[in-house]
């Protein structure tokens, strides 16, 4: 895992409060990638403890391009 945001700077409204924060783009690219990978860890998790059966690779690719022809 990468560490993110050694310098914060944030963002404030007229009172002061905290409302954002600036990332650099290498960071902000870090928090990308880092939410991919979770997602994709949360797919997996999630299709282990489906009851569904298995598919080929194969068959799943083919089922994903059928469905992005149909859009």
């Amino acid at each position: 895992m990468a560490t993110i945001a050694h310098k914060k700077q944030y963002i404030v409204d007229e009172r002061g409060d905290r409302v954002g924060i600036l990332l650099s783009l290498e960071d902000y690219q870090k928090l990308l990638d880092e939410l991919e990978e979770l997602e994709s860890l949360r797919a997996y998790d999630a299709a282990k403890a489906s009851s569904d059966k298995p598919i080929p690779f194969e068959q799943a690719i083919t089922e994903i391009e059928q469905d992005e022809d149909e859009l």
